[in-house]
């Protein structure tokens, strides 16, 4: 304890007092700035709902407004319903290997829609399927009907990326299962029209395809667990502070001159 009367002691209670009152207003400050974060994160799932629940949009309506419009000038479109005509091109379907549905290893599978009226394709993750562990390379059996098909999804941004070695991304061109997928890439492997989002198709199971995909996750529960600690550091340091540099000097000067 630093008893500020004692001339000796006064330089070190304005330190410890200046550090404390810095600690103080830094953890409550980035608390706040935690709940702000969390508050920005519950504004963007409430209108990533918004768009999810208006109604879907036609081939006729989405290929204008895709077209000729880079990724960042469509996020406003990401989660929208979609309700699209159009023809698979089975020869370009992919496979996302590593991903997991319901704690299961396997693949995501992607294949071009060509809309119907339009030269334009979207890349379509169609579903889930799970891997052969007796063959990692082998490809599993899934149905691709021919035909004009309808396929119910909403708009999303690119597949998640996975780590993987550079000799591996250097290789995607030769293999049908890949470990990660750029939009762009895709569409000019395949010399495609391609916007830079795709459709992450939903419904029941079909084609051999699971499609029991997560709820997306607004990520406040993060935020608000960092605001607690910082909030909780806060009150810690200024409880220290307290007890230390003012109570217990008060104690100390109330003792009997004897002690």
């Amino acid at each position: 304890m630093v008893d500020p009367s004692r001339p000796g002691s006064r330089l070190q209670f304005a330190l410890i007092t200046l550090a404390a009152s810095v600690a103080v207003v830094v953890t409550a400050s980035l608390g706040q700035w935690q709940l702000s974060r969390a508050a920005q994160k519950r504004a963007l799932h409430a209108s990533m709902m918004q768009r999810e629940a208006a109604a879907p949009l036609s081939e006729r309506e989405l290929v204008p407004m895709l077209a000729g419009q880079p990724a960042d000038a469509l996020e406003s479109l990401l989660f929208r319903s979609v309700r699209l005509h159009g023809q698979w091109l089975p020869d370009a379907t992919l496979y996302l290997d590593n991903r997991q549905m319901r704690g299961r290893p396997g693949f995501y599978v992607l294949t071009p829609l060509r809309l119907a009226g339009s030269g334009m394709t979207v890349a379509v993750q169609r579903g889930w399927i799970a891997r052969d562990f007796d063959d990692r390379t082998r490809l599993p059996a899934i149905a691709t009907p021919a035909g004009e098909v309808v396929v119910q999804g909403h708009l999303a941004g690119e597949p998640g990326r996975l780590f993987e070695f550079s000799h591996a991304a250097a290789a995607e061109g030769a293999s049908r299962i890949r470990q990660n997928l750029a939009l762009a890439d895709y569409a000019a492997q395949f010399s495609l029209r391609m916007p830079p989002v795709m459709v992450v198709q939903t419904g029941a199971a079909a084609d051999g395809l699971e499609r029991d995909w997560p709820a997306p996750d607004s990520g406040v529960d993060m935020h608000y667990g960092y605001a607690f600690q910082w909030f909780g550091l806060c009150g810690l340091v200024l409880f220290l502070y307290v007890w230390f540099q003012i109570i217990r000097r008060v104690r100390r000067r109330g003792r009997p001159a004897a002690d």
